[in-house]
């Protein structure tokens, strides 16, 4: 027999709701499962696109969710265009039914990305309801349509909240919170916590501190460029909340977890790394208007390489330019190296870019007389993209960036890439010359829409490049290209 934890009555338990976080928890066969629902303060931003609700699954009563505007970023014909979106978030711990209602008219076809997590839906009329049994971030695509589409962010339930009354401790409660055009600077051994009933209008600056952590399930409106930025900080911990952007800059030891980033203007890049090391990125989702994530040297006054940065279990849509991005930028005068660089159970959902210069969702380009080497992707796994590459390695002279190409890219392995489309241009990796070469790339497991590419596979011409079976160009200057099963 299920029940409530605590028993009240029904009108103060509606009058509760509309007040504060709704808080269900139910107990069945000793297992806890829990549902944390948070209303929109007064004045929040709102799109009513879609009509969201959830339950725990063999729980009658279904809670609505608030649905948050956001804006995208669509390109037609090298124009760019804003675009209002939805974003809807709750977290639980067990399984949930969600329902999602679509107000605009007849559901003809409908999606959940990415298509990895292999969720069904049952369509009811404009309905749809779905279960989860693990937290997710996705997309729910209604009629193909990708610009209005709603972003659904199923979260853990958040862990040890911390005391508002501990002096080390800052509280942001629901509501909307006006930071200012300076933003709100986080000072030395803090834990700054926002509510997921808050949000923020303001950035959040993380910068010449130590010791820092931000956490909870609320939000830096989408109003706010640069959400979060991280500048010269060491041991900083960010974790679950929506952005627009967040950056690294010239910091040591950084951790961003299950944090979503949704970009609309120019130049919105979303999770830079400059010149940073010991960087993770756990369970985090990028929508962005420029590359989803970099990795960069020198740049923007931080100074010197990257080293030991890892992005995992995350989810990357570029709406313009690279889902992944490593090496353009550097000091041309004083080499820099970036190396030791992870990506691991990726689901990249789109990339469009009609610069050549600039496609690849696995993009490698080396300049500014940057060394990069010992780069590994495994397990990535490509959707259909609207325009583009899949990989892209290069040393090149890009002068409109660069005072100098690049020195070498070494050591590169994709294991377990797969892709499944149509639209995918021809991928390229080039050296620049015989003292700048690309060494030592390894592609193993590669699947293009289920064919497994391999030097020995059945039906190559011995005429053959292996390259060619992927569409995979492989010019001159490189050395040591294998695909093995």
């Amino acid at each position: 027999m299920m029940k409530f934890k605590h028993r009240i009555s029904r009108s103060l338990f509606m009058l509760f709701c509309l007040l504060t976080n709704i808080t269900i928890t139910l107990s069945a066969n000793d297992k806890v499962k829990k549902l944390v629902v948070y209303p929109a303060p007064l004045g929040a931003l709102l799109n009513n696109d879609y009509t969201v609700s959830v339950r725990l699954l063999n729980n009658k009563k279904w809670q609505s969710v608030p649905t948050h505007l956001i804006k995208v970023d669509k390109l037609l014909e090298a124009k760019h265009t804003v675009e209002n979106s939805s974003m809807a978030y709750f977290d639980f711990e067990g399984e949930v039914e969600v329902s999602v209602t679509f107000n605009k008219g007849v559901i003809n076809q409908a999606k959940i990305r990415p298509l990895s997590y292999a969720i069904r839906s049952n369509m009811k009329g404009n309905t749809l309801i779905f279960r989860l049994d693990r937290p997710r971030n996705l997309s729910v695509e209604i009629n193909g349509d990708i610009f209005h589409n709603l972003l659904l962010f199923a979260n853990p339930i958040v862990k040890n909240i911390p005391n508002r009354n501990d002096p080390n401790v800052i509280f942001f409660d629901a509501g909307i919170h006006e930071i200012g055009k300076e933003g709100f600077r986080v000072p030395s051994n803090k834990t700054v916590y926002i509510d997921g009933g808050a949000i923020l209008r303001g950035q959040i600056r993380i910068e010449d501190v130590e010791n820092v952590r931000v956490i909870g399930r609320g939000m830096v409106e989408h109003t706010v460029k640069m959400g979060i930025h991280i500048a010269k900080a060491k041991n900083v911990y960010v974790e679950g909340i929506f952005t627009t952007q967040c950056a690294t800059g010239g910091s040591d030891n950084v951790t961003i977890r299950n944090v979503k980033s949704v970009s609309y203007y120019g130049w919105g890049d979303g999770m830079n790394v400059f010149a940073s090391n010991n960087v993770l990125f756990d369970g985090v989702f990028c929508r962005n208007s420029d590359d989803c994530t970099t990795v960069y040297a020198t740049r923007k006054g931080f100074e010197g390489g990257s080293k030991n940065v890892r992005m995992e279990n995350s989810t990357l849509w570029a709406d313009v330019a690279h889902p992944i991005f490593i090496g353009i930028h550097g000091n041309a005068e004083k080499p820099d190296v970036i190396e030791d660089i992870f990506y691991k159970n990726i689901d990249i959902l789109d990339h469009q870019e009609t610069q050549l210069d600039y496609q690849g969702c696995l993009a490698i380009n080396a300049g500014d007389n940057n060394l990069i080497r010992n780069i590994y992707f495994e397990n990535i796994r490509v959707e259909d993209f609207r325009q583009g590459q899949l990989v892209n390695l290069r040393i090149f002279f890009n002068e409109k960036y660069c005072k100098a190409p690049g020195l070498g890219i070494e050591n590169i392995v994709f294991k377990d890439l797969s892709y499944n489309g149509e639209n995918s241009e021809i991928s390229v990796i080039a050296g620049y010359n015989e003292e700048r070469k690309i060494k030592n790339v390894v592609f193993k497991n590669l699947r293009i829409n289920g064919k497994v590419i391999t030097d020995d596979m059945p039906n190559k011409p011995k005429w053959y490049k292996t390259g060619d079976m992927a569409r995979i160009f492989v010019g001159e200057h490189v050395e040591g290209v294998a695909f093995t099963p």
